[in-house]
């Protein structure tokens, strides 16, 4: 991951503005640490902040066309660069960088060659002919965007919004799957899958081995790294595959040849988790070198600020999920680790949260999974990135593969329902999909684990000790007033009061508040789908266990109410808990060596 920042059309363009939006650039240099660039041309200013994993050593931003009239910077990884090279024999390429495919390729195409790539991204670019520019971010908004206005109507792009909070009068997040055009006047969709559509239904039979090699094919072509790297594993389904098939294969990659093929295994945790035995295992399982770090509760909670001046958000579950992440993080960079594969995005294509249990039929199945997909930039993308993105470490996710949730967004919803009298558990067709009798993946035990939420899967006592934290600190009075001093996005417990009010420090603006979504959950649903069960709207937590009736460990029945907006939690629910619930989890990370 890198930092960029760019401002077009200010009416200041003296030395002063050029060190002035140097020092916002620097606000992003945690995600780029090793080069930083400014270009400008009039009124017109790009600066990036790189981190070096294809080509470190010519590959500094921004990058330009032959002429040096097509000024780019970018934020993310080219994965089909050297095929789309291909195709531009004509072209001259300064450097070996993934990235510089941009400015030539909007030079015999103009600005409807984004489709054209396979990867994460968000990128701006210059046209200094006509002082005219273009942004745009990848399908899913794997990579951070936000787009500000100025007073002197400046138009402003960065990663991270601390980047532009000071200086823009208003500001949003960017779309994901949208381009920006000053020529044409605005946004627009550029990624139009068929599913996009929500209210068509697919019918394609499911093919286990289709699903398979296209997610195979979507780890692989995410192996392409100059640098050392890792993969992310909780000991759960979704990292386990990611780490399993990179095993697999790293062998036969050009990154497999340079760094060797053999994996390392880093875990951070609280102490005495089962997590950690099932992620130990299945390190062992893949043949890795293991290594356990811990961290406490406390440490955590000492985090929190930190993390959520990063990470930029006042939801609860994220900020429950980034906080572990954020730890790890520092961990993976202190050992020379620059990029990790993570499992972010299979429970929203196959519908694997516990709540999907419920769903009613495969219509409202399959358009609930859309609606996650939508939303995925807001919540996991947001957390996987900047928790990684603040220690200067890439995430890469290869479940967001634009080809692989084609053919995921493409089987008949009906195979992904769960339907426990024929032994379907959620996420069943992708369990199947690598269900291999004859050259196994993962133990069995491992490819049928229920699902755990990130959350939940560090340990359900660190969930606890958060509720416990925030209550110390946000008082009775506090929480019945909160509408008024909070009318957007009304926190109704104390631990999401304690967030906001941290969040509110950072970043107090109103455009600020406003990018962050609201709205009831159920276990993190999206606000349609807690229609599914009467019973959720008395037990709105977006933990796993307020699932009632599916998850193993579900929040007990009669407690169901006692996270009922008075900011006193489920404390009671967790001391009646099975004794194993009391230990906290880990997550992993395999590196190269």
């Amino acid at each position: 991951m890198c930092g960029i920042l760019a401002v077009f059309g200010c009416l200041d363009a003296s030395q002063a503005k050029r060190v002035r939006v140097l020092e916002l650039s620097r606000r992003l240099r945690h995600r780029g640490p090793d080069w930083s660039g400014l270009y400008q041309s009039g009124h017109s200013f790009l600066a990036h902040q790189r981190l070096a994993i294809v080509d470190p050593a010519s590959g500094d931003q921004p990058l330009y066309n032959e002429d040096r009239q097509i000024v780019v910077t970018v934020n993310g990884e080219i994965y089909n660069h050297e095929k789309l090279r291909e195709q531009l024999k004509s072209h001259k390429f300064r450097t070996g960088s993934d990235c510089e495919i941009v400015a030539h390729l909007y030079e015999d195409y103009g600005e409807e060659f984004v489709n054209m790539l396979d990867g994460m991204f968000s990128f701006v670019l210059l046209d200094t002919r006509d002082q005219s520019f273009i942004a745009a971010r990848d399908a899913f908004g794997i990579t951070p965007l936000y787009i500000g206005w100025g007073f002197d109507g400046s138009v402003w792009f960065a990663s991270e919004m601390k980047a532009l909070h000071d200086d823009c009068e208003s500001f949003e997040s960017f779309p994901p799957g949208h381009i920006y055009s000053s020529k044409q006047g605005g946004l627009r969709r550029w990624y139009n899958p068929p599913w996009y559509s929500e209210n068509v239904i697919p019918s394609s039979p499911y093919d286990s081995l289709v699903l398979r090699r296209a997610f195979e094919k979507a780890v692989i072509k995410r192996l392409m790294t100059d640098v050392p790297f890792g993969v992310l594993l909780s000991g759960g389904l979704d990292s386990s595959l990611v780490a399993a098939v990179a095993s697999r294969y790293l062998a036969a990659t050009k990154a497999g040849k340079q760094w060797g093929d053999k994996l390392h295994s880093f875990c951070v945790g609280l102490k005495g988790s089962p997590d950690l035995k099932a992620a130990k295992e299945v390190a062992e399982y893949l043949g890795t070198f293991h290594h356990e770090f811990h961290f406490t509760v406390q440490d955590g909670i000492d985090a929190i600020e930190d993390v959520i001046y990063h990470v930029e958000t006042y939801d609860v579950t994220t900020i429950r999920a980034s906080t572990p992440m954020f730890l790890m993080s520092r961990k993976i960079k202190s050992l020379g680790v620059k990029m990790v594969l993570s499992g972010e995005g299979s429970d929203e294509i196959f519908g694997g949260y516990l709540y999907f249990h419920k769903a009613p039929n495969k219509e409202e199945f399959h358009q609930e999974t859309c609606r996650k997909i939508k939303a995925l930039h807001m919540y996991d993308c947001l957390r996987a990135n900047k928790s990684t993105s603040a220690w200067g470490v890439e995430a890469r996710v290869p479940f967001l593969d634009k080809e692989f949730v084609n053919v995921a967004m493409d089987i008949d919803p009906e195979w992904k329902m769960v339907k426990p009298d024929i032994g379907r558990i959620e996420k069943w067709v992708l369990r199947r999909a690598f269900d291999d009798e004859q050259n196994p993946y993962l133990p069995k035990h491992i490819l049928y684990r229920q699902k755990e939420q990130f959350s939940d899967g560090v340990g359900y006592s660190w969930i606890d000790g958060l509720k416990s934290h925030a209550a110390e600190h946000v008082t009775d009075t506090m929480l019945r007033n909160a509408k008024y001093i909070f009318p957007h996005n009304t926190p109704t417990t104390k631990e999401a009061y304690y967030y906001r009010m941290i969040f509110e420090r950072f970043y107090p603006q109103n455009a600020a508040r406003l990018t962050v979504p609201g709205g009831p959950s159920v276990a993190c649903s999206t606000a349609k789908a807690v229609e599914w069960d009467a019973a959720w709207a008395h037990n709105l937590d977006p933990s796993g266990r307020a699932a009632l009736g599916v998850h193993a460990s579900a929040y007990e029945e009669c407690n169901a109410g006692a996270n009922d907006g008075t900011g006193n939690g489920n404390v009671d629910t967790f001391s009646k808990m099975p004794e194993r619930e009391e230990s906290v989890g880990a997550r992993e990370v395999l590196i190269k060596g």
